[in-house]
């Protein structure tokens, strides 16, 4: 390890430094609601054409960078990218999300799947993480992005995205021998593409299990948890110094268990408060988040007040400053320039 003043502000607060101000960067920063970002999809319809070209996908990757300096960069991909790997084909539909062709419902299904193989079926992610590497240098940090057994097993036994979730809780409730042997596989699948994400340049890997706050607490400790703690226990025997992130949509009823999963750092959503968050999570964790990202849409007295309300009750210790989602597509570049600049020129001793 260098002298730690020469590595990027991002990773320094992950691994626990007491810093200036919490680094910063956006979920879905790269994308929408960024012009050089819609300009680049007419001429790349497809998104895993943009997902999966490799001067594609780093020229996505870094508009956000070039355009305001985050303290993380995070490598442009979705959570079913790793799917086609595994043998469950998908297509990822423009504005509708990941679609798959024959969805996961029989023991036969699971048994014809195969371990990953990254380099092999994804042969791209190494280029387009040592790229960006290599792009920041030690200016930005670069993230790594996986989705979670219990999501990528939603995606895969739904077919695509759902309100009710029915048909895997159908699985889940009924018969879940089928979903136990799928989760398992996909855990093992997930900690290698995590392992291989971080030997390519990944400094932090952040996995989303975005549809677990959909589960009861009870079923989340079935079906999410356990699942989660394969992956990261796996990924930490030999990576151990890579901090990891987990991320979970409306996750107040379960943040507790959040903090049970192994992460080293929890990705907090707007709709628990900053100071209950870290109460909640005890003093050893450390958060992520947690703005509305509805927020950007006002004014820049209210994001600046917002910004500090969060700062402040985060502390100056294990704290990522991030939106709680995705930055929304109609929001006005102007105010994700004023975030950022806020958020680097912060100083918490006068917060």
């Amino acid at each position: 390890m260098g002298v730690a003043s020469n590595e990027p502000h991002l990773l320094r607060a992950a691994r626990g430094e007491v810093l200036s101000r919490p680094p910063v960067w956006m979920m879905r920063q790269a994308g929408r609601y960024m012009k050089a970002y819609r300009d680049l999809r007419e001429k790349y319809p497809s998104f895993r054409e943009r997902s999966e070209i490799p001067e594609v996908a780093i020229e996505v990757s870094l508009q956000p960078w070039r355009a305001f300096q985050p303290d993380g960069v995070i490598l442009f991909s979705d959570i079913v990218t790793p799917l086609p790997g595994i043998g469950i084909e998908m297509d990822i539909a423009e504005g509708k999300g990941p679609i798959i062709h024959q969805p996961i419902r029989t023991i036969e299904q699971v048994n014809a799947l195969r371990p990953l193989n990254p380099d092999e079926s994804l042969p791209f992610i190494r280029t387009i993480l040592q790229a960006l590497r290599q792009e920041v240098g030690n200016q930005s940090t670069v993230l790594g992005f996986v989705g979670a057994p219990w999501t990528l097993a939603a995606y895969a036994v739904e077919g695509k995205g759902s309100k009710t979730y029915s048909v895997i809780k159908n699985m889940a409730f009924s018969d879940p021998t089928v979903l136990h042997l799928l989760l398992d596989k996909l855990s093992e699948s997930i900690a290698i593409y995590i392992r291989h994400q971080i030997d390519c340049g990944a400094q932090v890997v952040q996995m989303f299990d975005s549809w677990a706050g959909q589960l009861s607490p009870q079923d989340y400790d079935t079906f999410a948890l356990p699942y989660q703690q394969k992956v990261f226990a796996a990924v930490k025997q030999t990576h151990p110094d890579t901090p990891l992130i987990l991320l979970v949509s409306g996750s107040a009823g379960v943040l507790e268990r959040m903090g049970k999963s192994g992460a080293d750092i929890v990705s907090v959503d707007w709709t628990v408060d900053m100071a209950d968050a870290r109460q909640r999570l005890g003093k050893t964790m450390k958060v992520q988040g947690n703005l509305d990202p509805g927020v950007l849409f006002g004014s820049q007295e209210f994001i600046r007040d917002r910004i500090y309300d969060t700062v402040k009750k985060a502390g100056n210790w294990g704290h990522i400053l991030n939106l709680g989602h995705g930055v929304l597509p109609e929001t006005p570049e102007e105010n994700v320039a004023f975030f950022f600049e806020t958020a680097k020129n912060l100083n918490l001793a006068t917060v």
